[in-house]
């Protein structure tokens, strides 16, 4: 059930850092496995491969994840907005699986179950905190 105090603007921001993060590491690791291994001895290859389509795509989905993560902490208790992440495991292992075409044993897919239905247990309590004497508003809102 939604929580009745976010307004669709933050949704929209939670739905973005579910997703931009694990989008971005895939685009990194598609990128990466077109690369020459690159090592510490030669950290302009490292350099180098920032530049490439996939990889640079890859960190400006992370940015945005990251700007994200931090717009729904301003809000949000980080017992709240964490388990929002966890979602990119489920994420990560089908892009993973359908675009990237690795291959994910059953006791991986066992434990993003698991992580799955533990998320599931801690989303349920409110976005934020309330402590004694607050009024209830989320941080940001206007009061009446």
């Amino acid at each position: 059930m939604p929580h009745p105090r976010l307004k669709a603007s933050q949704y929209l921001i939670l739905l973005l850092v579910a997703l931009s993060a694990p989008l971005g590491d895939s685009c990194l690791s598609r990128g990466m496995s077109a690369m020459p291994t690159i090592s510490p001895a030669h950290p302009m290859a490292l350099l180098a491969a920032v530049f490439t389509p996939w990889i640079a795509g890859g960190i400006g989905l992370l940015i945005l994840f990251f700007a994200c993560y931090l717009t729904a902490l301003s809000w949000a208790d980080l017992t709240y907005v964490l388990p929002t992440t966890a979602f990119g495991y489920v994420l990560i292992a089908l892009l993973g699986r359908f675009w990237l075409q690795e291959h994910i044993s059953a006791m991986r897919w066992a434990g993003i179950l698991l992580i799955t239905l533990g998320v599931g247990f801690v989303a349920r309590g409110p976005s934020l905190t309330q402590n004694p004497g607050d009024s209830g508003e989320l941080a940001g809102e206007e009061r009446a």
